[in-house]
């Protein structure tokens, strides 16, 4: 089943202790399609500017995916600059211009309003609302958010908490939105206000899925070398819908299964800079990384 993804397509320099990259491709929508696309097609919603290269396009476009949604307009498109120290765990962000971004309210294209599955990626909870809403009920729809929308839009969220069928949001993030110290209490506070599941992350420390009489937690994939963490949360979501999609079946079950190839691919996307670990396995590299790491979670009779 066809997935469809609405984010951001930027340029990113990132500076980590393995060394510095300057104007690679990133964004979320870029790493969320790069892992997704390994399970199912994957319609991306964006905007670029007219500096935007064909190889990029050309790139995406070698996996499959579909950019009948990208529109470019006139000016630069969005650039981060970010620098990662010591164990990596967050980003500093040096320089944000949103360019292009600023003012893009996303449509999304009639040939992907019949995609069963979508995600709204990391932006204002306003323009997932305005793309949540030219969708139809029956979407299985999953977002993303952050701590600042939480901060200055915490309205808006609540509003798209109540019309997604998940959300995703790291163990902060979730403590912040709900006021509670505890994940298990924070992710109840979070489904108890709209979405039937909720994905907490963990970053090295794996990720937790909670819903209708369920709670699943799985540790990190242990990864040795870890050379820039930009995307993960993305590759991770990637990962996680398009196992979803692959399948067409959502439970806790296939949630639980997805959780564990998001993870997977997430400790692909950290053993290189920006994307390009991404683009350089295969489907079958994902298999046998995940028969490994249900070696490692495996219990002892």
């Amino acid at each position: 089943m066809s997935l469809l993804v609405v984010g951001s397509v930027a340029f990113d320099s990132i500076q980590t202790p393995q060394g510095h990259v300057d104007s690679i491709l990133g964004g979320s929508s870029v790493y969320f399609s790069l892992a997704a696309s390994f399970f199912a097609p994957v319609r991306l919603v964006g905007v670029v500017g007219e500096d935007f290269p064909a190889q990029y396009k050309q790139l995406l476009e070698d996996q499959s995916i579909d950019l009948a949604g990208l529109a470019e307009k006139p000016g630069k498109t969005f650039r981060w600059e970010g620098r990662y120290e010591g164990a990596m765990n967050e980003a500093q962000t040096l320089d944000v211009q949103l360019n292009v971004l600023g003012e893009f309210m996303p449509d999304v294209p009639d040939a992907f309003k019949d995609s069963p599955f979508a995600f709204l990626a990391n932006s204002s909870p306003v323009t997932q609302l305005h793309v949540r809403g030219q969708l139809p009920d029956d979407t299985f729809v999953m977002a993303d958010t952050m701590n600042l929308w939480i901060e200055t839009e915490r309205e808006a969220l609540m509003e798209l908490m109540a019309s997604v069928d998940g959300i995703v949001l790291n163990d902060d993030e979730a403590r912040q939105v709900s006021g509670e110290h505890n994940l298990l209490e924070a992710g109840r506070w979070i489904c108890n206000r709209g979405p039937r599941w909720c994905v907490i992350k963990k970053a090295e420390h794996g990720a937790m899925l909670l819903g209708p009489g369920t709670v699943f937690a799985l540790p990190g994939y242990p990864t040795a070398s870890v050379y820039d963490p930009t995307g993960a949360g993305d590759s991770f979501a990637g990962g996680m819908l398009g196992k979803l999609a692959e399948t067409g079946n959502v439970n806790a079950q296939s949630l639980s299964l997805a959780l564990a190839y998001g993870t997977v691919v997430a400790s692909f996307t950290i053993e290189s800079f920006g994307s390009d670990r991404l683009c350089a396995i295969e489907r079958q590299d994902i298999e046998r990384r995940l028969a490994e790491f249900r070696n490692c979670i495996r219990l002892p009779q």
